[in-house]
């Protein structure tokens, strides 16, 4: 389900980053939880064209290997690497099946990775591989929609996202279909995976602390648009993160 998708994206899913949502509440708040990885090496898996990849790099990362489903993505990710070289290495992978990686890292990172698990044992299967890629200790950060997001509740639309059902269910959760408002729109297809279903695979996989953390919008996000713009966003949280200790 996942690479196809994100294949015909591309280079226009960096656009993303520019969205309210993503600009204001997703980089900032996904940043600060991760926190200072000076010295540390980076895992990060489902890494698209490697925004987060080269942003540990810059902020002091030993060694960042971004890993994504998508050839496309990875394509993307190498040439913008090229332009500007840091040092971060690139390569296709399906987490599930991940190959035997030579290092184990400080740090994994999961930005909307789990959700795309086919059913419960695959996402279990993807914890594993994780804490299987973690040094002892170390810690896996995640970044999911909300398994409370009320699809009926208010809208995100104002944020630069819309999030619907589309009336079918996985075993994991509802399916959804995500559309960014970008021009043109850009549409993607994914699984919003119940509270337990994380909770337990993550547990199952080995990971001892399994912390929810809320997304917050950031300071910058209050001083543009005023409190009162994002009462929806803070109604209704369409994204929520989770820290994981191997």
């Amino acid at each position: 389900m996942g690479a196809q998708q994100y294949d015909e994206i591309g280079e226009a899913y960096e656009g993303f980053k520019s969205l309210p949502l993503e600009h204001y509440a997703v980089v900032p708040g996904f940043l600060a939880m991760v926190g200072d990885v000076r010295g540390k090496s980076v895992l990060d898996l489902a890494s698209g064209t490697g925004f987060y990849s080269r942003e540990f790099k810059r902020r002091g990362a030993t060694e960042v290997l971004g890993i994504d489903i998508s050839g496309e993505m990875i394509a993307v990710a190498k040439e913008l690497e090229k332009r500007d070289p840091l040092g971060v290495r690139f390569e296709v992978g399906d987490v599930c099946e991940l190959r035997p990686l030579e290092r184990r890292f400080d740090v994994a990172t999961g930005v909307q990775l789990l959700n795309y698990a086919e059913d419960v044992a695959s996402m279990e299967q993807m914890c594993r591989t994780v804490h299987r890629s973690l040094a002892p200790d170390g810690e896996f950060f995640v970044l999911n929609q909300s398994p409370d997001h009320l699809f009926d509740g208010p809208s995100m639309g104002k944020y630069g996202f819309l999030s619907e059902p589309t009336g079918e269910e996985a075993e994991t959760g509802p399916r959804v279909r995500i559309t960014a408002l970008l021009d043109p729109p850009i549409e993607f297809v994914t699984t919003r995976p119940r509270r337990e279903v994380y909770e337990e695979c993550l547990r199952a996989a080995g990971f001892s602390e399994v912390t929810w953390v809320p997304l917050e919008v950031s300071d910058a996000g209050l001083r543009e648009f005023g409190a009162d713009f994002w009462a929806d966003f803070r109604a209704n949280p369409p994204l929520e993160m989770l820290r994981c200790r191997a």
